[in-house]
């Protein structure tokens, strides 16, 4: 049964792209439920994150395009609309880009932890959604101790790796003085979490944090004497800010050009830098074109990431030592797993067999027939109906010429060398 993994990221699709086929937390129950509803679909993960939208899923002999269907049919997409900025991998190469991605060697910053994090989180949607059977159920248990066996025995974790970490020294770059600097963060996820702990540790003492939930935002801010607001007061605070980072999970753009033009206005051209680490944004794009605003987005933080990535260079040859041995393990796993579901179903069979032809014989008994006919008829009669089946598989083979399945038959019932 071949196993696909399959998606679009970072290095293969622009993030006008990738927001619109991203998945959020909210939608991936249902999601699930369609995509492992499709033919020859029989397990399905759905990993989506800022950087990445990825479909795991076991098919079926001949159902191997189904979840290049399904993304195109969920997007509304023509067929093939998406092919050139898909990648599909198969069997052992789809185990590998699962321990890849685990281990954050696909991640724009080479070695984040978070992704470990999501993926955990893309598992348990799928165990909750009952779209998983053993053998990517394994898979998934296998990637998470190959990430934790590459960050404790290679480098590739060390320093700050992080998507927020990059952010953070991005603002350092624009503003020589962050003690002196409003920031104001949109959302409170892993990202903002992260991002607030790289600016106190770089002396900022004004943050500002906006939440749809402002609870959530408070716990967030107390400790560090920031303060919180609610997504809905944000036109009332914006023109405080200097820096704004945003990444929440919303499906609309939460700043919109009217309200960074009010919020410009009473700043009196002073200037102010976005990013936005969303996917979808959460900043509309036309506000690059303001005066005095200065937008990037994740995919503009490429070229600081990318000399980060080169400092690390020989960890990664360390971690894809690792994998590939993993791999090789989980490949011999599926092998004896998917070879076991034949012989359960044969044992069964033969267990049937069994429990007929002795229920038969214990009639024999009831009957007053002598227990020896019944003894006789028992095993004679059980003989039969076992090798039934491999005695006419064996002479088709012999009467087609199928040499393998004859040497097969040899080594399975240890018949080599002894008379018939």
């Amino acid at each position: 049964m071949p196993l696909i993994a399959l998606g679009l990221n970072h290095l293969t699709a622009p993030v006008a792209l990738r927001e619109q086929v991203a998945i959020d937390a909210d939608a991936t129950p249902p999601a699930l439920a369609e995509l492992a509803a499709q033919p020859g679909v029989d397990e399905a993960m759905i990993l989506s994150t800022c950087n990445r939208t990825e479909l795991y899923c076991s098919v079926r002999e001949g159902c191997e395009h189904a979840p290049e269907a399904w993304l195109h049919a969920r997007n509304q997409m023509t067929p093939g609309r998406l092919d050139e900025f898909l990648y599909r991998h198969t069997d052992g190469d789809a185990v590998r880009h699962v321990f890849r991605v685990a281990t954050g060697l696909e991640s724009m910053v080479l070695g984040e932890p978070q992704i470990l994090g999501q993926v955990k989180d893309a598992w348990r949607a799928a165990r909750s959604a009952n779209t998983l059977q053993a053998p990517m159920d394994r898979l998934l248990q296998n990637a998470f101790a190959v990430a934790k066996r590459v960050r404790t025995e290679t480098r590739i974790g060390t320093g700050p790796v992080s998507v927020a970490f990059t952010a953070v020294r991005l603002v350092e770059q624009a503003f020589a003085d962050l003690r002196e600097s409003c920031v104001l963060l949109i959302g409170a996820g892993d990202t903002i979490e992260l991002a607030v702990r790289h600016l106190i540790e770089r002396g900022v003492k004004r943050l500002i944090v906006a939440n749809r939930t402002i609870e959530t935002a408070q716990a967030l801010v107390n400790p560090v004497g920031g303060y919180a607001i609610a997504l809905a007061d944000l036109p009332k605070h914006l023109a405080e800010a200097d820096i704004v980072i945003s990444a929440t999970a919303s499906r609309e753009p939460i700043l919109d050009v009217p309200m960074l033009q009010d919020a410009l206005q009473q700043r009196r051209r002073r200037p102010m830098l976005l990013i936005d680490l969303a996917v979808p944004r959460d900043i509309d794009p036309a506000a690059a074109e303001l005066p005095d605003v200065f937008l990037y987005t994740i995919d503009d933080l490429q070229q600081a990431i990318d000399s980060g990535r080169r400092s690390r260079e020989a960890s990664v040859r360390e971690a894809e030592a690792i994998i590939d041995l993993q791999v090789e393990r989980y490949l011999a796993w599926r092998r004896a797993a998917e070879f076991d579901r034949p012989l359960r179903v044969y044992r069964a069979s033969a267990e049937a067999q069994r429990d007929e032809v002795l229920a038969r014989a214990r009639e024999m008994l009831a009957n007053g027939r002598d227990p020896h006919e019944a003894l006789d008829f028992l095993a004679n009669t059980l003989t039969g109906k076992l090798l039934h089946t491999p005695s006419v598989r064996l002479h088709e083979a012999a009467e087609h010429g199928d040499q393998a399945l004859l040497d097969a038959a040899t080594r399975l019932f240890g018949t080599h060398g002894r008379d018939a």
